[in-house]
């Protein structure tokens, strides 16, 4: 039987083929309802990670996905968004608050985060601070210990603005999902 090689860890990454210049921008930031999502990815230590890429997708102001499975038919929003961080670990990504979905879930958008030294991507939710009701009654919230909630909750930061950094590992880490 041949010996097995190491295994090898995912990044840095090349841009070729990952950047997208507007990548960031799911809506215009003119777009009536506009809100901008932005913090930063932290490792283990503490320290920004400045070569990772954050990916969003999430329904339209009215709950609904452009995707041919929605039984309410496509909304023409194109619901994802790409950010590579910055040096400084900072992320930014503009869109619209979703609205909810009509299934017991709370608005909120999915993130997926690829960095250096994750072999697989890792999955989140941010949740928005003003929709407790929505919040409280969501199913996948309920099964998240009420100590470690607050790493699935954005926090305002001005008006139009929500703050949600990304700790990968150690104290605070992020709640990740198994997808």
């Amino acid at each position: 039987m041949p010996e097995l090689t190491p295994s090898q860890t995912v990044g840095p990454y090349l841009a070729l083929g990952l950047t997208w210049p507007d990548g960031h921008l799911v809506v215009p930031e003119d777009a009536p309802g506009a809100i901008v999502v932005h913090g930063v990815v932290t490792d283990g230590a503490g320290e920004p990670v400045p070569d990772a890429v954050v990916e969003t997708w999430q329904a339209d102001a009215d709950g609904r996905f452009d995707h041919p499975e929605d039984p309410r038919g496509g909304s023409g929003f194109r619901g994802f968004g790409r950010c590579l961080t910055a040096p400084d670990g900072s992320w930014r990504v503009v869109s619209v608050k979703p609205g909810a979905i009509g299934d017991g879930q709370a608005p909120h958008i999915d993130v997926s985060v690829l960095a250096r030294g994750l072999l697989d991507r890792v999955v989140t939710r941010i949740y928005f601070p003003d929709e407790q009701a929505a919040n409280a009654a969501d199913p996948l919230l309920a099964t998240v210990p009420q100590e470690r909630r607050s790493t699935l909750l954005a926090v305002p930061d001005g008006p139009g603005r929500f703050r949600f950094d990304i700790r990968l590992q150690g104290e605070g880490e992020t709640v990740f999902l198994a997808v």
